[in-house]
């Protein structure tokens, strides 16, 4: 074998398990130098001149996001349509404005622009670091417009490749046809990016965090193994196509399983689904689950300016909850605004760490009515529908917190729970159960607080792994609480997709795990394929392991031992 190919190992971050071997087709995706030296400074009249092609090539983007949003469901559905809200931001275009009033060309202005926000959003970190993607995503889109140039993106691939790139915007991966795109790597991101969501969403093994991967040759033969976090380049042929296939019969009996969930000496399981709206709901009530874990409202609301009514909030609601009247419950959370998800109507501005900022329901201190009119919002869905609804606050850190809330909830004669995403929280299980009757453990959130990293730090991949010993130990002690108090204690974090850790959960006593509808299958049929006792060695080799690979391979060796 020569030193050209040469077989190496990369490492990064596992987001979707399976295995694929293709060819690397590699993006890069910019506008064409040529194209931009062309173009020059453009040749405009006045600065209002130059605006004015900045308008009509910003709503071009924005159209195009839009248009790909009303094809696109659950998570790809809310990143899209954000997409198209920061495309059209009065902020980014004063800051254009700003600079080609200064006598700046229009396509330095653009790149100045975002240059400026990507620095203020990376500062702010969290979820809105991530936006920061995106945002390099509208500016070549945008200039692809100014200089006369089709819109950079991924090309659809004429043969099974693994797509591979520094990152991707939710505009690429949105777009991703599995047939296709077998296997997805790429440099930066973590395991709740917008690539792992809409990848885990459509079924892709894809690792993330994976340095290295951008000096790989475009062409170059890989074994892609989503469950391990490994890319061999250059594997042998023979047996990679061996694994590939396994993994692909595999999957296929995976996706045979038909529920409902139980582990296979009986014990029931309640697996749900994470939904952002109506259509996402009407998906996933035809998916093998027993209604939904997480309905994130605040992700109907990103592109409005005013707040809706609490009958046009009913309304939207009602759409969620129609599909699931003969399934099962919804959960629904009230706003998670802030941070992350600026919410026009409901952001805080000008705070120095939005992430431990206002946000959640924190926002209702303020502003109580924002709060009362959501409840009452979805207290008129239930009552339309008959649906059996259970409502649920984010960012309680305090047993006071959470009985005001309940207090509330239940005024409305629904059933009150939290959200465990601070420590403080899970510490205080025991007691928060005394004043609701649920909890559901998002693992994103927590994992973030618990390792004080920002979950969108590349860097810092190996600390945000729900899989750390310190977050499995908080889990633990919420599920505990929960089998004392005779009260369901769920997950629905991105934890709960991975059919490994799903057993490790239930061993804990974890009674309900909600997740993307792709990832039911595959978490039920593995649960369908262990006993319960077999789920509680798992979750006793998780928490005694060290580290997340410890943990990883120790519950691994716990169900192939008992398979």
């Amino acid at each position: 074998m020569t030193s050209a190919t040469a077989s190496q190992t990369l490492h990064g971050t596992p987001v979707v398990p399976g295995v694929a071997f293709a060819p690397a087709l590699v993006v890069r995706g910019e506008v064409s130098p040529e194209a931009i030296e062309r173009f020059g400074d453009g040749g405009f009249a006045d600065a209002d001149a130059a605006m004015a092609a900045y308008d009509d090539a910003s709503a071009a983007v924005a159209s195009s996001f839009s248009a790909k949003a009303d094809k696109a469901t659950g998570a790809a559905h809310e990143v899209l349509t954000a997409s198209a809200g920061l495309a059209r931001d009065k902020g980014l275009r004063g800051a254009v404005a700003t600079s080609v009033n200064g006598g700046t060309d229009l396509v330095a202005s653009v790149r100045a622009a975002v240059a400026q926000f990507v620095e203020i959003f990376t500062a702010m970190g969290g979820l809105m670091a991530e936006r920061a993607t995106d945002l390099g995503d509208i500016e070549r889109r945008v200039i692809a417009h100014l200089v006369g140039e089709p819109e950079p993106g991924v090309s659809v691939p004429d043969e099974p490749s693994v797509l591979v790139a520094v990152d991707l915007a939710p505009s690429d991966t949105a777009g991703l046809d599995p047939a296709t795109c077998v296997g997805l790597v790429t440099e930066r991101g973590g395991s709740t990016s917008h690539t792992a969501i809409i990848a885990r969403q459509l079924g892709i093994p894809c690792i993330v965090g994976t340095h290295g991967i951008m000096e790989v040759p475009h062409g170059t033969p890989l074994l892609v193994d989503g469950r391990d976090g490994t890319v061999q380049t250059h594997p042998d042929p023979a047996e990679a196509e061996q694994k590939a296939a396994a993994d692909k019969e595999l999957r296929a009996r995976l996706e045979a399983w038909t529920g409902p969930a139980a582990t296979a000496d009986g014990t029931p399981v309640k697996l749900l689904a994470n939904v952002a709206d109506g259509g996402s709901a009407e998906s996933a009530a035809e998916a093998p689950v027993q209604g939904v874990g997480l309905f994130r409202t605040e992700l109907c609301f990103l592109d409005r300016q005013d707040e809706p009514s609490a009958d046009e909030q009913a309304e939207i609601y009602g759409r969620v909850l129609q599909p699931f009247h003969d399934i099962g419950y919804v959960v629904i959370r009230t706003l998670d605004a802030g941070s992350d998800k600026p919410i026009a109507f409901a952001n805080m501005e000008d705070e120095e760490n939005p992430a431990l900022g206002v946000r959640g329901l924190r926002l209702s201190f303020g502003n109580p009515e924002l709060l009362t009119r959501q409840l009452d919002g979805i207290a008129k869905a239930a009552e339309q529908t008959g649906t059996e609804t259970w409502v649920m606050a984010p960012m309680v850190a305090t047993v006071a917190e959470a009985r005001d809330f309940a207090g509330q909830v239940r005024e409305r004669g629904l059933k009150p729970g939290i959200m465990i995403e601070i420590p403080s929280a899970a510490l205080l299980a025991h007691q928060m159960l005394e004043v609701v009757d649920f909890l559901s453990i998002g693992t994103n959130d927590l994992t973030q607080y618990t390792m004080a990293a920002d979950r969108m730090a590349t860097d810092l991949t190996h600390l945000t792994d729900p899989w750390q010993p310190a977050v499995l130990q908080l889990i633990a002690i919420t599920a505990e609480a929960g089998k004392q108090a005779g009260k369901p204690v769920g997950i629905c974090g991105e934890a709960a997709a991975d059919p490994s850790l799903a057993c490790a959960l239930i061993g804990m006593g974890i009674t309900s795990l909600s997740m993307a509808s792709a990832a039911v299958r595959p978490v039920g049929a593995q649960l369908s394929a262990v006993t319960k006792a077999t789920c509680e060695e798992a979750a006793e080799a998780a928490l005694a392991a060290v580290d997340p690979a410890e943990a990883r391979s120790a519950v691994r060796a716990v169900l192939e031992a008992n398979a």
